[in-house]
């Protein structure tokens, strides 16, 4: 008989086997060491969960190589920060999950386990692959632009950007110091907060009186109908259920703060990744173009895009603290597209990732073939129980309609 502690790590290891061949969302499995942690683990709101762990973030005694060659063999000498909270609530990492090359755009191996024909996104793609397809109830992920927003919404997963400094990057292997956040994915908003708690002690408050954005997007991309659909269709749910529903209109000026965000992350991407940058030969053409562009950007602008920053993170403070709960929009631009080639743009993530602020990916919905499209909802850093309680209310919404 399977002894109770481990017999979470033992199934999970069990659906690894079976769709790992297909779904590509692993770079290593630790099950010795799964299996001897869940015989220890401390009593906890997560005791013997296991949970994938994204490529750039540590895991001692693990290599963690960032999807690149000049990362091979790298051993961790200790726990990433979030890795040791985890930890600590008796959760159990499992191994180490795919991730897009240094957490920019050039993609793994890994599928989307909805239909293995389309991208998982990126840049979590392991992570959030290794959710949907039920291997582990938790993994995760980091975000510097919409790197678990959207992965999260291709995959049919919930998922918890940490607003800016709540959670500490220490042993991420980062891109973009102010724009890094580290994150959670799960099967749903109910496991995610329960996570997010066990992290930081953060509660779901209740979800009463609730005060709703909504934001189509389609100023920054081409939004997909069944996307625009699906957002419409939870407004009026949320305002069938009491919220105060009004539309986001032009006061966050989404498509100048996107491009202050590209800015602020070339800049200091080519900074952050200088050493690899001496051996351009090992690296994408993505990430060599991202390096290149960030070196010649002028300080003088970049001073400039945290100045933008700086003034539209007090305009949206006042706004979800006078006039709204949170902003719900869209999580991608549609569907996951078609092709591993590419892991679709995250342009919708730029302004909010840009201003430090917690977002939800709420899945449940679904495209006429099936493929899933997940909503965001955008909160204040200093209500995340606030945040967690609504979007938990949107996803049971959704799924009741």
């Amino acid at each position: 008989m399977t002894p109770v502690r481990t017999a979470a790590v033992e199934e999970a290891l069990r659906r690894l086997e079976t769709t790992e061949p297909e779904l590509r969302a692993w770079v290593r499995v630790d099950a010795d060491g799964a299996r001897a942690q869940a015989e220890r683990a401390p009593a906890g709101p997560l005791s013997g969960v296991p949970f994938g762990v994204k490529d750039i973030i540590d895991v001692a005694g693990l290599p963690t190589e960032c999807g690149s060659p000049l990362r091979r063999g790298r051993i961790a000498e200790a726990d990433a920060w979030l890795v040791g909270r985890l930890r600590a609530a008796g959760a159990v990492p499992l191994g180490k999950t795919v991730t897009t090359e240094f957490a920019y755009f050039q993609p793994g191996p890994t599928r989307n386990p909805h239909n293995p024909a389309h991208t998982p996104g990126g840049s979590s793609s392991g992570s959030a692959a290794a959710v949907a397809a039920g291997v582990v109830p938790l993994a995760l992920g980091s975000q510097t632009a919409g790197s678990l927003t959207r992965p999260a919404s291709f995959c049919g997963t919930a998922g918890y950007v940490a607003p800016a400094g709540a959670w500490p990057t220490t042993g991420f292997t980062g891109l973009s110091p102010t724009l890094d956040a580290p994150g959670l994915l799960a099967a749903d908003v109910a496991s995610l907060a329960t996570a997010v708690e066990a992290v930081d002690g953060t509660r779901a408050e209740g979800a009463q009186s609730m005060r709703v954005l909504l934001w189509p997007g389609t100023e920054l991309a081409g939004i997909d109908p069944a996307m625009l659909d699906a957002l419409e269709r939870t407004g009026a749910a949320l305002a069938a259920a009491g919220a105060e529903t009004a539309g986001l209109g032009e006061r966050t000026r989404t498509t100048e703060l996107a491009g202050t965000h590209a800015t602020v992350m070339a800049y200091e991407a080519a900074r952050a990744l200088a050493a690899e940058a001496r051996h351009p030969e090992s690296l994408s053409a993505h990430l060599n173009e991202l390096l290149d562009r960030g070196r010649n950007t002028p300080t003088a602008d970049y001073e400039a895009a945290l100045a933008v920053r700086d003034s539209a993170r007090v305009r949206i403070l006042e706004l979800l603290h006078d006039e709204a709960d949170v902003i719900l929009g869209p999580a991608a631009p549609g569907p996951a597209p078609h092709g591993l080639g590419a892991t679709g743009t995250p342009v919708l993530s730029r302004p909010w990732q840009l201003l430090g602020l917690p977002v939800v990916t709420v899945p449940g919905h679904r495209d006429p073939h099936g493929m899933p499209l997940g909503l965001q909802l955008v909160g204040h850093p200093d209500r995340v129980g606030r945040l967690l309680a609504i979007a938990r209310h949107t996803e049971t919404l959704v799924r009741s309609h």
